[in-house]
C-alpha cells in the first residue's frame, strides 16, 4: 500500500489493560507479518499526542505493546525537545524507550550526546556517557569551545531540570572542573534556583574579588537574588527580591559590606519601589531610597544619584480628571549641604476636573492644590549665611478655574482663548524675615494665532511653516512668600506659550506680555524629517524673578532656537540654545546620534553660564561621548567619556570588550572616575564576565551563532 494511513487503534484493537497503539502511522509500505506484528517501512511517520517519529522502518507487536524501530530516527516531542537516534525499542505510547547513540536538542539551543538514552514514564530521559554543550558543532571534527561531560544525566521534563552525576566541565576539550554532581535549568524553563554567572571585579578602591550570585525561586510569583562579593579589601552580601501581587509588584535591591575604606563601620544600602492597582482606578506607589554612609553608593558602583528620594503616592487619572496625594522625604549626600537646612519632607495633593458645556463650548477646567515642605532645623535666621532662612517651613493651599476654546477660520487661521482665575494662600513658619500669612488672586486671559501653511516640493517634501503670536495678561499683586520651589526654571519649546513660566505658584509672571515666533516642519518622502522652532516673550514690565542664565529675565525674553533632525541612514540631531540681545549663549544643549547595523554612536553637549542664583559660581562646559562597534560577527567594543571642557579635564571614561558566540559570552570592562571630592576619590574599575550560554529562555540570538566551513 503506497502511502497509507492507517488509525492502528481502530486496525488493532486492544483490550483496556493492554497499552494503546499509536493514534496514527504513515509509511510507504505498510503490512501485516504474521497475526500480531505490523510492520511499516519506508519513509515511516508516527504521531501520538505531541510526539512525531520518523524513521525508515517500524514494528508494532500487539502481543508485547512495543515498537522496534530501525533509523535513522528524529522524534519531535511538543515543538522543544528533538531527539535523533540510530535505533529505539519503545511502548506503543511513547512514554518508555530505549534508544541507542541519541542525541537530544533542546528548544534548539542545548543538545545532548549519548551512547544510550532511556526514556521513563514520558517524563524522564536517562542519558549515559553523555556530551552537553550550546555550541554549534561541525563535521571537521572540531571538538565544542565548551562541553559538561557526565556518567549519567537525567532530563526531567515536568520540573524542566537536568541533572548531571559525575559533571566535568571541559573547553576544548580539555578538562578544567569536577563536580561529582551538577543541576541546571532546561532552556525553556524561566526561573530556576541556583548559581547565576560569577563576574571578577577589581577596584582601586575595593581591590580584586569575585561576585557569586545565587537564585532562589520562591514560588512562581517571587524570588531571591543573594550575591556574595568578596575581595581583597571588602567583604559585601548584595541580595535583590522581587515579588508579583495579583494587583501590583514590589523590588528591593540592597547591599551590607564591610570594607577597608571605612574600617571598623558596616556600610549598607536599600532601594525599593512598588506599584499597585487598587479599588476604583486608583494606583498606590512607593520608593525608597538610603544608605548608612554618602559615599557608599558610589564607592561601590550602586548609584550616582547625589540626593535620595523616598515617595508614597496615591494617583488617579481618569479621562476627565486627575487626582494625586504624595509624600515625599530627601536626603542629600552633596557635600556642602546641611540635610537639617533643605527642604526633606514634602507633601503634595492635587485634584483637577475638566468638563464641556455645550452651551458655552470649549473646555472648563478646576484644581485644587496642597502644597507643604518641612526642614528639621528649627532656626529662624539665616545661621549658614547660604541666602536661606534655616528652619523656614512653607504650607501652600490654591485654587485654579479657567476656561479655553478654539477656532479655525476658512482661511485656516487657528485662533485660540483662554481664561481663568487662581487663588493662593501662603503660610510660613520659623522665619522671621517673612509674615506669616500671604494670598494673591491671579486672573489671567490670552489669546493665540496660528496660521499654518503648508506646501510640497517637486521633490515629494512636505513643508509645514507655521508662524504663531500669542498675547497675554496676568493680574494680581506678587506678594511676599520665599522662593522655595521656583529656584530651577526651564525655558524650552513645551512651555513657551505658557502665561508663566515659574514651576510653582510662589512666583508669577505678570503683566501683558506677547509671545511670537515660527514652527517649521519638513517630512521628506525617503524618511528625512526636521523641525525648528523661533520663539521670544516680550514683556510690558521687567521681570525680576528669574534666574539670569534662565533665558526669562528681564523686560525681554532670551530668542529660543530649538530643532531636530532625522534622516534615512539613522542620524538624528537635538539641539536647543538661547540667546540675548546680544546674540551671546546663555544655555546651549545638542545630542546627536548615530545609529547603524554594525555600530552606534553618541555625542551630547551641555553649556550653562556661571550663575550664583542657580548654585553655579563657574561656567558649566561639559561634553559626553558614548560608542558601540561590532567588530565582527561575535567581537564588539564599547566606549564612553565625559568631558569637562571648562577644566580641559577629563571626569569619566569607560572602556568595554564583549565576545559572543551561540555558547558563551565574556565581557571585559575598564572604567575611570577622575574627579574628586571631601568624600570622594578617584578610582579605577575593570571587571571581567563569563556566561555559558544556552541553559535560559532568553539567551537566544541567532545573529551570534558561528557558521560551518564545510
Amino acid at each position: 500500500m503506497s502511502h497509507l494511513t492507517l488509525a492502528l487503534c481502530l486496525a488493532l484493537p486492544l483490550g483496556a489493560e493492554q497499552a494503546e497503539a499509536p493514534a496514527m502511522l504513515v509509511a510507504d509500505q505498510v503490512y501485516l507479518d504474521g497475526k500480531t506484528r505490523l510492520v511499516a517501512e519506508g519513509r515511516v511517520e508516527a504521531l501520538s499526542g505531541n510526539t512525531r517519529i520518523v524513521a525508515q522502518k517500524i514494528t508494532y507487536d500487539r502481543t508485547t505493546g512495543q515498537l522496534n524501530i530501525e533509523g535513522p530516527i528524529r522524534i519531535e516531542d511538543g515543538g522543544n525537545i528533538t531527539v535523533v537516534a540510530s535505533s529505539a525499542e519503545m511502548d506503543a505510547g511513547f512514554q518508555n524507550a530505549v534508544l541507542k547513540s541519541a542525541r537530544v536538542v533542546l528548544d534548539q539551543q542545548v543538545q545532548l550526546a549519548a551512547y544510550q538514552m532511556n526514556r521513563v514514564n514520558g517524563r524522564y530521559s536517562q542519558l549515559y556517557k553523555t556530551a552537553v554543550t550550546s555550541c554549534h558543532i561541525c563535521n571537521d571534527g572540531t571538538p565544542p569551545l565548551w562541553q559538561i561531560r557526565a556518567r549519567r544525566v537525567v532530563h526531567d521534563q515536568a520540573e524542566k531540570q537536568l541533572y548531571f552525576e559525575g559533571a566535568q566541565l571541559r573547553v576544548k576539550d580539555v578538562p578544567v572542573f569536577y563536580l561529582p554532581y551538577l543541576r541546571l535549568p532546561d532552556p525553556t524553563l524561566k526561573r530556576a534556583s541556583g548559581f547565576m554567572i560569577p563576574a571578577l571585579n577589581s577596584s582601586s578602591i575595593l581591590g580584586t574579588g569575585i561576585r557569586l550570585p545565587f537564585f532562589i525561586r520562591m514560588g512562581d510569583h517571587r524570588d531571591l537574588t543573594l550575591t556574595p562579593y568578596l575581595s581583597t579589601k571588602a567583604r559585601t552580601l548584595e541580595f535583590q527580591y522581587r515579588q508579583a501581587f495579583a494587583n501590583g509588584t514590589v523590588s528591593f535591591d540592597g547591599a551590607v559590606s564591610r570594607d577597608d575604606e571605612v574600617p571598623g563601620d558596616t556600610r549598607a544600602y536599600l532601594f525599593g519601589e512598588g506599584t499597585f492597582d487598587i479599588a476604583d482606578d486608583f494606583k498606590l506607589g512607593f520608593s525608597i531610597e538610603t544608605t548608612l554612609d554618602d559615599s557608599y553608593l558610589v564607592d561601590y558602583g550602586y548609584s550616582s544619584n547625589d540626593r535620595l528620594a523616598s515617595e508614597i503616592a496615591l494617583t488617579r487619572a481618569k479621562r476627565n480628571s486627575y487626582s494625586a496625594a504624595a509624600l515625599v522625604h530627601y536626603r542629600s549626600l552633596r557635600v556642602g549641604e546641611i540635610n537639617g537646612n533643605i527642604p526633606s519632607l514634602i507633601n503634595d495633593l492635587a485634584h483637577e476636573v475638566r468638563y464641556f458645556p455645550k452651551a458655552l463650548g470649549g473646555e472648563l477646567r478646576f484644581g485644587l492644590a496642597l502644597h507643604s515642605h518641612f526642614r528639621y532645623s528649627d532656626t529662624d535666621t539665616d545661621a549658614d549665611l547660604d541666602g536661606v532662612v534655616d528652619g523656614r517651613d512653607v504650607v501652600r493651599l490654591g485654587s485654579e478655574f479657567s476656561w479655553q476654546r478654539s477656532w479655525t477660520t476658512a482661511q485656516g487661521l487657528q485662533a485660540k482663548v483662554f481664561t481663568g482665575v487662581a487663588a493662593d494662600q501662603f503660610y510660613t513658619y520659623q522665619d522671621a524675615t517673612l509674615p506669616k500669612a500671604e494670598a494673591q488672586l491671579t486672573p489671567m486671559a490670552a489669546l493665540a494665532l496660528r496660521w499654518p501653511l503648508t506646501k510640497r516640493s517637486q521633490k515629494g517634501a512636505y513643508h509645514v511653516l507655521e508662524p504663531f503670536v500669542q498675547f497675554g495678561w496676568v493680574g494680581g499683586r506678587a506678594v511676599n512668600v520665599a522662593n522655595d520651589e521656583s529656584t530651577r526654571v526651564e525655558f524650552d519649546e513645551g512651555n513657551l506659550l505658557d502665561l508663566t513660566h515659574f514651576p510653582s505658584p510662589d512666583r508669577r509672571e505678570r503683566g501683558q506680555m506677547m509671545t511670537y515666533g515660527v514652527n517649521w516642519a519638513r517630512t521628506g518622502p525617503n524618511g528625512w524629517d526636521s523641525t525648528l522652532t523661533l520663539g521670544q516673550i516680550l514683556r510690558q514690565n521687567e521681570e525680576l524673578g528669574f534666574s539670569a542664565s534662565s533665558g526669562l529675565a528681564g523686560q525681554n525674553s532670551d530668542l529660543l532656537v530649538a530643532g531636530q533632525l532625522r534622516t534615512t541612514s539613522g542620524v538624528a540631531l537635538t539641539a536647543r540654545t538661547l540667546f540675548d540681545a546680544d546674540f551671546s549663549l546663555s544655555k546651549a544643549e545638542a545630542r546627536a546620534t548615530w545609529q547603524h547595523q554594525r555600530f552606534g554612536l553618541g555625542a551630547s553637549y551641555v553649556w550653562l553660564d556661571a550663575d550664583l542664583a542657580e548654585d553655579r559660581a563657574e561656567t558649566v562646559s561639559e561634553l559626553s561621548l558614548d560608542g558601540l562597534y561590532r567588530f565582527s560577527r561575535h567581537w564588539a567594543g564599547t566606549a564612553n567619556m565625559r568631558y569637562d571642557v571648562t577644566v580641559d579635564h577629563a571626569a569619566e571614561a569607560g572602556l568595554g570588550l564583549q565576545y559572543r558566540n551561540e555558547c558563551v559570552k565574556l565581557d571585559l570592562s575598564l572604567s575611570r572616575r577622575f574627579t574628586s571630592s571631601t568624600i570622594l576619590s578617584p578610582s579605577t574599575e575593570m571587571s571581567l564576565t563569563v556566561g555559558l550560554l544556552g541553559f535560559n529562555a532568553s539567551s537566544r540570538d541567532n545573529s551570534y551563532t558561528r557558521q560551518c566551513k564545510d
